[in-house]
Protein backbone atom coordinates (compact mmCIF):
# COMPACT_ATOMS: atom_id res chain seq x y z
CA UNK A 1 0.00 0.00 0.00
CA UNK A 2 2.39 2.73 1.44
CA UNK A 3 6.46 2.45 -0.47
CA UNK A 4 8.96 4.59 0.52
CA UNK A 5 11.33 5.62 -1.91
CA UNK A 6 14.28 6.29 0.40
CA UNK A 7 16.52 7.67 -3.27
CA UNK A 8 13.52 10.52 -3.18
CA UNK A 9 14.74 13.94 -1.65
CA UNK A 10 11.07 14.56 0.12
CA UNK A 11 11.26 13.84 3.56
CA UNK A 12 9.21 10.39 4.13
CA UNK A 13 5.88 12.16 5.73
CA UNK A 14 5.78 13.95 2.63
CA UNK A 15 6.00 11.03 0.45
CA UNK A 16 3.38 9.06 3.29
CA UNK A 17 1.15 12.20 2.73
CA UNK A 18 1.58 12.31 -0.83
CA UNK A 19 0.58 8.57 -1.18
CA UNK A 20 -2.33 8.38 0.92
CA UNK A 21 -3.83 11.35 -1.22
CA UNK A 22 -3.44 9.18 -3.68
CA UNK A 23 -4.91 6.39 -2.17
CA UNK A 24 -8.17 8.55 -1.27
CA UNK A 25 -8.52 10.56 -4.02
CA UNK A 26 -8.62 7.43 -6.45
CA UNK A 27 -11.28 5.90 -4.63
CA UNK A 28 -8.99 2.39 -3.09
CA UNK A 29 -9.36 3.60 0.37
CA UNK A 30 -13.04 4.42 1.00
CA UNK A 31 -15.07 7.29 3.26
CA UNK A 32 -14.97 5.81 6.92
CA UNK A 33 -12.15 3.03 6.30
CA UNK A 34 -9.82 2.66 8.91
CA UNK A 35 -5.92 3.45 8.45
CA UNK A 36 -3.05 1.31 10.14
CA UNK A 37 -2.52 2.21 13.18
CA UNK A 38 0.69 4.88 13.94
CA UNK A 39 2.60 1.66 15.20
CA UNK A 40 1.62 -0.89 12.98
CA UNK A 41 2.24 1.36 9.93
CA UNK A 42 5.56 2.59 11.52
CA UNK A 43 6.94 -1.23 11.53
CA UNK A 44 5.53 -2.28 8.57
CA UNK A 45 7.83 0.53 6.65
CA UNK A 46 10.84 0.20 9.61
CA UNK A 47 10.33 4.10 10.08
CA UNK A 48 10.12 6.42 13.55
CA UNK A 49 5.99 6.13 14.59
CA UNK A 50 6.77 9.81 14.83
CA UNK A 51 6.98 10.54 10.81
CA UNK A 52 3.62 8.26 10.53
CA UNK A 53 2.23 10.45 13.08
CA UNK A 54 3.27 13.90 11.68
CA UNK A 55 1.80 12.41 8.24
CA UNK A 56 -1.42 11.73 9.83
CA UNK A 57 -1.73 15.02 11.41
CA UNK A 58 -1.26 16.92 8.31
CA UNK A 59 -3.71 14.74 6.34
CA UNK A 60 -6.10 15.75 9.19
CA UNK A 61 -5.48 18.86 8.78
CA UNK A 62 -5.93 18.81 5.10
CA UNK A 63 -9.27 17.05 5.64
CA UNK A 64 -8.21 13.83 4.17
CA UNK A 65 -8.62 11.94 7.76
CA UNK A 66 -10.21 12.45 10.58
CA UNK A 67 -9.57 10.69 14.07
CA UNK A 68 -11.68 8.97 17.10
CA UNK A 69 -9.81 9.12 20.47
CA UNK A 70 -8.94 5.65 21.05
CA UNK A 71 -10.03 3.99 17.68
CA UNK A 72 -7.42 5.55 15.32
CA UNK A 73 -7.88 7.35 11.97
CA UNK A 74 -10.33 7.64 9.37
CA UNK A 75 -10.59 8.02 5.90
CA UNK A 76 -13.11 11.61 5.73
CA UNK A 77 -15.66 11.53 3.15
CA UNK A 78 -15.65 15.18 1.59
CA UNK A 79 -16.25 15.93 -1.80
CA UNK A 80 -14.41 18.58 -1.96
CA UNK A 81 -10.98 17.01 -1.87
CA UNK A 82 -11.22 15.86 -5.52
CA UNK A 83 -12.06 19.49 -6.57
CA UNK A 84 -9.29 20.62 -4.91
CA UNK A 85 -6.64 18.19 -6.28
CA UNK A 86 -7.90 19.63 -9.54
CA UNK A 87 -7.57 22.49 -8.97
CA UNK A 88 -4.14 21.84 -8.03
CA UNK A 89 -3.83 19.89 -11.14
CA UNK A 90 -4.58 22.64 -13.69
CA UNK A 91 -2.22 24.80 -11.45
CA UNK A 92 0.81 22.89 -12.60
CA UNK A 93 -0.73 22.63 -15.53
CA UNK A 94 -0.84 26.50 -15.98
CA UNK A 95 2.90 26.48 -15.31
CA UNK A 96 3.92 23.89 -17.68
CA UNK A 97 2.08 25.62 -20.44
CA UNK A 98 3.62 28.83 -19.73
CA UNK A 99 6.91 27.11 -19.75
CA UNK A 100 6.19 25.27 -23.17
CA UNK A 101 5.31 28.28 -24.79
CA UNK A 102 8.25 29.77 -23.50
CA UNK A 103 10.06 27.12 -25.09
CA UNK A 104 8.55 28.14 -28.38
CA UNK A 105 6.77 24.58 -28.52
CA UNK A 106 3.52 25.33 -30.64
CA UNK A 107 -0.10 24.46 -29.16
CA UNK A 108 -0.32 21.31 -31.69
CA UNK A 109 2.82 20.21 -30.92
CA UNK A 110 2.14 20.19 -27.11
CA UNK A 111 -1.77 19.31 -27.84
CA UNK A 112 -0.32 16.10 -29.56
CA UNK A 113 1.89 15.43 -26.56
CA UNK A 114 -1.02 15.68 -24.04
CA UNK A 115 -3.17 13.26 -25.87
CA UNK A 116 -0.39 10.62 -26.48
CA UNK A 117 0.40 10.75 -22.41
CA UNK A 118 -3.23 10.71 -21.72
CA UNK A 119 -3.31 7.06 -23.78
CA UNK A 120 -0.50 5.71 -22.60
CA UNK A 121 -0.64 3.75 -19.23
CA UNK A 122 3.64 4.02 -18.52
CA UNK A 123 3.83 7.63 -18.78
CA UNK A 124 5.46 8.55 -15.26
Amino acid sequence: MIIIDYKDRRPIYEQIIERFQELIVKGVLKPDSQLPSVRNLAMELSINPNTIQKAYAELERQGYLYSVKGRGSFVSFNDNLLQVKREQFKEELGKLVRKARDLKLSKEELTAYVADCYEREDVK
